[in-house]
């Protein structure tokens, strides 16, 4: 009887075991770009979301978000640009900054803006080294896949982690003329399917995918060993993104079907500053014990 019980008293310890080492993966005190990889490969979902400037990024920090993106969404979102293109590497080292000084938990990427990267692989290059150097991120995001291969190489080759984008390349605009959703035809399909392992056989830690359809981005999530984080690409990818701003209900004119709003905070704000300027109107405030 012994003998058939201690096998089993061991099997128990060695499950206990396991799932104590699972429940202490996913406490981690610093996410770092082999924990996302761990992420995928213990079938845990990667939260991401934007953020732009040291008050927003502290509280999404502590909230436990997994990665914050510097996003080039910025150039919209804080600077009222109609797209992505205009906003600088100066004004993205900026944000960058602001976000990696409230920053202890989330691993901090950042968007390579447009032009600083495209043409010419030691552009790219330079402007990766004066993100990580200047700013304190941990690593930069760039668009495309084959065209900017030589770009991905060069900074790689430097140390500095990548984290890819394909499907809706939003700095691309102007070449695709509108934001409907990408590679729903076969030939852009397997361009994308192409595009994502070549960045993974490059070396990138990482992919987002924006405005794909939901079976294709989990066609591609399935076939690679680093995480696909989805943006309008469903749920059969390894984690999610969004604009900080949209899912807050800061913003109300953009109403994409991938958008979840967990807050209607244009209203709430809105409603308090009206408040505020009817007491200050009104003579309410200040009342005595707001004064000295």
């Amino acid at each position: 009887m012994g003998d058939i019980e201690t096998p089993i008293i061991l099997l128990l310890l060695h499950s206990k075991i396991q799932q104590t080492m699972s429940i202490a993966k996913n406490e981690y005190k610093r996410v770092t770009v082999k924990s996302l990889v761990d992420m995928k490969r213990n079938n845990e979902k990667i939260s991401m979301l934007t953020a732009y400037d040291y008050t927003m990024a502290k509280i999404v920090d502590n909230a436990g978000i997994d990665v914050i993106l510097v996003g080039d969404s910025a150039s919209n979102v804080m600077a009222g640009h109609e797209t992505t293109v205009p906003i600088t590497l100066d004004e993205m080292i900026y944000h960058a900054s602001s976000v990696v000084r409230a920053t202890n938990r989330g691993l901090v990427v950042v968007d390579l803006p447009f032009g600083s990267y495209q043409s010419d692989s030691k552009e790219a290059l330079r402007s990766a080294i004066r993100i990580l150097k200047e700013s304190g991120g941990h690593s930069v995001k760039l668009e495309g896949g084959k065209e900017v291969k030589g770009s991905i190489k060069k900074i790689l080759n430097a140390g500095i982690p990548v984290m890819g984008h394909l499907g809706l390349t939003p700095q691309s605009i102007y070449k695709f003329g509108t934001y409907t959703v990408r590679a729903k035809e076969e030939e852009e399909a397997e361009k994308l399917k192409k595009d994502a392992k070549l960045l993974e056989k490059l070396g990138c830690f990482a992919l987002v995918l924006e405005k794909v359809p939901a079976k294709l981005a989990q066609e591609i999530a399935e076939s690679l060993i680093i995480p696909v984080i989805g943006i309008g690409a469903g749920a059969g990818v390894d984690g999610q993104v969004l604009v900080t701003h949209d899912m807050l209900g800061m913003t109300h004119e953009f109403n994409p079907r991938f958008l979840r709003r967990y807050l209607n905070l244009y209203d709430d704000m809105a409603g308090a500053f009206k408040n505020y300027i009817k007491d200050v109107k009104s003579k309410n405030f200040p009342n005595e014990n707001e004064q000295y």
